[in-house]
């Protein structure tokens, strides 16, 4: 008897086959099912890392907004946020306002052009991102442990060039 595939070996390659085979297109039935699976691969990502940081009180963006924050030395201006998370602004004023409202940002008057604002991370958000970094890093190595450092380096090249490809699903 036939074994089930694994949740991560869905759709499987005659599947793909079958779906070309029905519309009569001439694509690479490999190409389509490394693609979906990467797609599924993605959402189930996605569904982790929320679990992940919701046991820090924490979104995947509000993490993000605190790690971008510490990396710029505390300090950043909301368009700058928005900018290098790839985000829009409203978004980041969403995050900003839940961050600041739990005392791990705030935000102040720009040195420089007092019209504008910056955000600060505050003491406590420093504190959080302290604390949460151990358990945090430790369960992004266990994610890849099984992959030895070649892998991972074989893996990080592919990644950036299926990464390249993106647009191909965005441009007209």
């Amino acid at each position: 008897m036939a074994q089930e595939p694994r949740p991560e070996e869905i759709p499987t390659l005659d599947q793909a086959r079958y779906q070309i085979r029905r519309y009569g297109l001439d694509v690479d039935p490999q190409a389509v099912l490394v693609a979906v699976r990467l797609m599924a691969a993605g959402a189930r990502l996605g569904q982790a890392v929320e679990v992940h940081f919701s046991r820090f009180g924490l979104s995947a963006g509000r993490y993000r907004l605190l790690a971008d924050l510490e990396d710029a030395d505390g300090e950043k201006s909301p368009s700058q946020l928005a900018a290098s998370l790839g985000v829009s602004r409203a978004t980041v004023t969403g995050l900003l306002d839940g961050l600041e409202r739990d005392g791990l940002v705030l935000r102040r008057p720009s040195a420089e052009d007092g019209r504008s604002a910056v955000v600060v991370l505050t003491a406590r958000g420093a504190r959080k991102m302290r604390e949460l970094a151990p358990e945090h890093f430790g369960r992004l190595q266990a994610m890849v442990d099984p992959l030895s450092a070649e892998e991972r380096t074989v893996f990080l090249d592919l990644l950036g060039r299926l990464v390249r490809g993106i647009p191909a699903l965005t441009q007209d």
